[in-house]
């Protein structure tokens, strides 16, 4: 009887001392707090909504959403209509503004934002080398 609980206790404790110890082995997997909250890069999505609509259009598509991107977001100055010219042209492939998806106080911006951007689009689908 004494052999029987002392071969139960020593099995105990060699199953609690290894339970034990792969606790102390285990290490969760490394991850920052950033990676849980990793926002999407607004350019490389830009360019992804817009390329479809240049294929057949442009030699290369990405390259001329990329600069349609950085010349919108550096010449049109107000958050609003840089963001219904953004929303324009990843929908459309085409520099457009929906007016109901600005301000109406903003509404009479439209026109002289689209002569801001003008020039620049140009160059950005007609002369792709020099803006890449």
């Amino acid at each position: 009887m004494l052999v029987r609980i002392c071969f139960a206790v020593i099995l105990t404790c060699l199953l609690l001392g290894g339970a034990a110890q792969a606790q102390v082995q285990f290490q969760p997997p490394q991850t920052s707090f950033r990676s849980l909250f990793k926002v999407p890069d607004p350019r490389g999505e830009f360019v992804r909504m817009c390329a479809p609509h240049m294929v057949g259009r442009w030699a290369h598509p990405e390259s001329v959403c990329g600069c349609l991107h950085d010349y919108a977001a550096a010449t049109v100055e107000d958050a609003d209509l840089r963001e219904a010219l953004l929303r324009g042209i990843s929908e459309t492939g085409v520099p457009t503004i929906e007016t109901a998806w600005v301000p109406a106080s903003k509404q009479s911006q439209i026109g002289p934002t689209f002569t801001k951007i003008a020039k620049p689009t140009l160059q950005c689908m007609f002369e792709p080398a020099t803006n890449q």
